[in-house]
């Protein structure tokens, strides 16, 4: 008897079971309610008001053009009985009183190893010509954020080739870096350069809002064909709309995402965080939010955090996605509001200097207004020693610069001065770099060991 109940007891909890799973196997459709077709009423600039539509923010809408055929656009926004669209593509042939059909589907990324040795546009369609691409799933375009406590710590250095940063602005496994620049400076050369020689397992790169002769470029002469094979490029470049723009940038982190939850570990290049800001700033202005710091809206500001934090290792030692973002500083003005506001939210910078860049010097990299937020957690004692000692000799020989340049200043005046004036010629070696040279973390290290340590040539 007890056999028997022990028996019923075992096959009711096995049959709970399965019913459980076979409910998680199950998609659950939420209730969205009835679709209401909606018309379009006006089209101002970027902006479409549609009158009668049901959509919620975020969700997709088809709009209706000449010849039957049909516009992919995005909830922006609402006014009253008013909802504000913006279109993912150019609209050509839109006419008045079109419909505007729901879709009530939010933006799906196709993602799998399908992916690999690709160009895809912001929609996910690709780009160069060798067919369709063969998914193995959907994740969300917006992501799913981390519980920052579950977060796994950066506690190991990244090599990534080049000698400058891997000496003296030390990079870590999951660390989210800004790449500030002007224009003309080198930045999409030494972007390319760690591209080739960072150590990861997958390469992740989103052109956003840049010229659309540096995509091709990129994948011919930054990447080549050994480098494709392991990156996945999409390109959302100058001319497309504002909207597939920013989702250029969010379906290059989603992309980054999955494959860091396969555990492996990503790089991510995105070039350039001040366009991603300047989409968003096109989308704002356009659905009536008010400028604030130099035209830039509020919700540019809450858009940056939102996409950067994406980035990182991820929970309980789940691969990790460490992250370049170029900025741009336009006139060179590291103070304007996007790169100030990016250096709030990332965990380091390498500012490229126009005066570095002019001299003949690359990567230019400022070594003395660079900063790594993780050094002191990858690094040990003697070498962040190396570090300082190599920043107080730039900073000395920057304060007497002028001084120096027309023979005035006087040797015996300042002894830190006199080692650096002694020691400029090997600084200035061991700074520049070749783009066809790779220098590995221990390399970098014993040359900045060589350089400080070797006193030959040094006045007592």
């Amino acid at each position: 008897m007890n056999t028997n109940v022990a028996a019923a007891q075992w096959e009711e909890a096995r049959n709970l079971r399965l019913a459980a799973r076979l409910a998680s196997a199950v998609p659950q459709v939420a209730n969205a309610g009835l679709a209401r077709e909606g018309v379009l009423r006006r089209a101002v600039g970027l902006t479409l008001e549609a009158s009668g539509c049901s959509a919620p923010m975020g969700s997709r809408c088809r709009v209706e053009v000449a010849g039957g055929r049909w516009v992919d656009a995005e909830v922006v926004g609402f006014a009253g009985d008013r909802t504000f669209l913006m279109p993912t593509a150019h609209l050509e042939g839109l006419l008045p009183n079109a419909r505007v059909v729901p879709n009530r589907m939010q933006g799906e990324v196709a993602v799998g190893e399908g992916l690999l040795g690709r160009v895809i546009d912001s929609d996910g369609v690709p780009l160069d010509g060798r067919g369709p691409i063969r998914a193995e799933g959907h994740q969300g375009l917006a992501g799913v954020s981390i519980n920052p406590l579950m977060r796994e710590p950066i506690t190991r250095s990244l090599d990534v080739g080049v000698r400058a940063i891997n000496a003296l602005l030390p990079i870590g496994r999951g660390q989210r870096v800004g790449l500030f620049a002007g224009s003309g400076v080198g930045k999409s050369t030494l972007l390319g350069m760690m591209t080739r020689y960072t150590a990861a397992d997958v390469i992740v790169v989103g052109l956003i809002g840049e010229r659309g002769r540096e995509v091709r470029d990129f994948v011919d002469a930054t990447l080549g064909e050994e480098g494709l094979r392991r990156a996945v490029v999409v390109a959302a470049p100058a001319d497309r709309p504002p909207l597939a723009r920013l989702h250029g940038a969010l379906r290059a982190t989603a992309i980054a995402e999955y494959y860091r939850d396969q555990g492996l570990h990503v790089l991510l290049l995105m070039d350039s965080l001040t366009r991603y800001a300047q989409a968003q700033r096109e989308i704002g202005l356009s659905v009536g939010e008010p400028p604030t710091t130099r035209g830039y809206p509020p919700s540019v500001f809450a858009k940056l955090p939102a996409l950067v934090e994406r980035a990182g290792n991820g929970a309980d030692g789940r691969g990790s996605i460490t992250a370049f973002y170029t900025v741009l500083t336009e006139g060179d003005d590291q103070q304007e509001p996007i790169a100030d506001a990016a250096r709030a939210i990332l965990d380091g910078h390498i500012v490229l200097s126009r005066r570095i860049a002019d001299s003949g010097q690359y990567p230019a990299i400022d070594v003395e207004v660079s900063v790594s937020r993780v050094m002191q957690d990858i690094t040990d004692a003697p070498w962040r020693e190396r570090i300082r000692k190599l920043r107080r000799l730039m900073s000395a020989y920057s304060a007497q610069r002028d001084l120096i340049a027309i023979g005035a200043y006087q040797r015996g005046s300042d002894p830190t001065v006199d080692e650096a004036l002694a020691r400029w010629p090997a600084i200035m070696d061991f700074l520049g770099q070749d783009v066809a040279e790779a220098a590995n973390v221990e390399q970098s290290k014993a040359e900045l060991m060589r350089l400080l340590d070797d006193g030959a040539g040094i006045p007592l």
